[in-house]
């Protein structure tokens, strides 16, 4: 009997995601037509004998108790979320929350980051961990190469290339290590919880005069450093696509993967159909709801959410637009993202600069840039209008990121709107 938490974080998280994370919990921002950890769900829901799947985090339960009920009604799996009294890092909260996840005797746990997203090999990774349950193992690391510059940028892992055994572990090392990196997609032993009580307790006793203590403990430094070169940790690695969801960028570059493997899973219900109006080019989303011109032509890589209104004439390519925005006809729309109840005039221009991995790099992953450059300067990325943003006709905006209930009355380039 199999479990799975997903690990989601909480609202003074994901401030690169800002934004879009003001208006909706991170782990709910929609990616090619459903909330992130919706694809985590599914894929969890897929694996043969899982029996439940728990949502951990320190969102206000009230933000995600409909989430939950459509999931556990969508996917027939028992789906709950469980608020954590404070931040209580990525192996706290497990702790914290033992019981629930040890009741009804599981064999073993998914464990997964909300902030990734990928095709997870979920049963291949079972099974390899099954295989080493004899060899007393509390946890297998899914693992994926990454460029020997970026490799610093993540957990590092050094393994024997023969037992798959985790020899060394680094958590984003100053120097080069392995470009091996932990994808943070975990399954775990239930030995694991003691360790974990150990590792609560020596906290305790080193600080018990320490009224402030906090209860976090942080798998990668507390968990899997430690148990490197003990027998007990061991690695699966996978070729297959891998990325972090840090900024609005990495959405776009979600939204086009995700769609693809709709494609190749042959989820077509999910794709809009080409041989009907409006012109569709490569894998595209469109919410039944969405309200489209015959003339707009959408795609590739674009998601259209509910109640979304695209006007005749429209070109909108490599972006995501979200629930009951409006873009008035003859305006265009290129890696971008137009929030909720936002209006983009007509005759006017949305567009931002792509931010994908070096495809002349093998293994190249997602560059998390910072929002400005050694010279304090905003560096190009994608355009981002937040919720309740309106554009007047006839503009440009440009490599521009505009906050929340905005009117813009004229072009930007390279600016932030406050």
């Amino acid at each position: 009997m199999l479990k799975a938490v997903i690990l989601l974080g909480g609202p003074q998280k994901g401030t690169r995601f800002r934004p879009l994370s003001l208006d909706i919990p991170k782990p709910l921002f929609p990616v090619a037509g459903l909330p992130t950890v919706q694809h985590h769900i599914e894929a969890l829901a897929a694996v043969p004998g899982l029996r439940e799947i728990l949502l951990i985090g320190f969102f206000p339960a009230n933000q995600m108790a409909q989430f939950t009920a459509e999931m556990a009604s969508t996917y027939k799996i028992r789906t709950r979320y469980l608020q954590e009294y404070t931040a209580l890092g990525t192996a706290g909260g497990i702790y914290h929350f033992r019981d629930q996840i040890r009741a009804g005797g599981a064999d073993a746990f998914f464990l997964i980051n909300g902030d990734v997203c990928g095709d997870f090999p979920l049963e291949e990774m079972l099974k390899f961990h099954e295989s080493r349950a004899g060899k007393n193992a509390l946890v297998t690391l899914l693992a994926t190469e990454a460029t020997r510059q970026q490799s610093c940028m993540y957990g590092c892992i050094v393994e024997d290339k023969e037992t798959h055994e985790v020899l060394h572990y680094v958590e984003k090392p100053s120097t080069f290590v392995s470009t091996l990196i932990n994808c943070g997609v975990y399954i775990c032993s239930p030995a694991i919880f003691q360790l974990l009580q150990k590792l609560h307790n020596t906290k305790q006793d080193c600080y018990k005069d320490d009224t402030d203590i906090s209860d976090a403990i942080h798998l990668e430094v507390d968990v899997l450093k430690p148990l490197a070169g003990t027998g007990q940790s061991f690695v699966y690695s996978s070729d297959r696509w891998w990325s972090q969801i840090k900024t609005a960028g990495s959405a776009i570059y979600a939204n086009r993967h995700y769609l693809q493997l709709y494609r190749r899973n042959k989820r077509m219900d999910r794709l809009a159909n080409s041989s009907v109006s409006p012109t569709i080019i490569g894998d595209v989303f469109v919410h039944p709801s969405a309200s489209i011109h015959p003339t707009a032509v959408l795609g590739p890589n674009v998601s259209i959410g509910k109640n979304v209104s695209v006007g005749a004439g429209v070109r909108i390519k490599e972006s995501i637009i979200l629930g009951n925005a409006t873009v008035q006809e003859h305006s265009c729309i290129l890696y971008s993202i137009v929030g909720w109840n936002s209006t983009v005039g007509s005759w006017s221009r949305v567009e931002g600069t792509p931010c994908d991995p070096n495809p002349n790099k093998p293994f190249a992953k997602m560059d998390n840039v910072p929002l400005f450059n050694v010279e304090g300067r905003l560096n190009p990325s994608i355009t981002i209008l937040g919720c309740n943003v309106s554009v007047a006709s006839e503009l440009l905006v440009l490599n521009s990121i505009v906050l929340p209930h905005k009117d813009l009355p004229h072009s930007y380039k390279n600016e932030i709107i406050l």
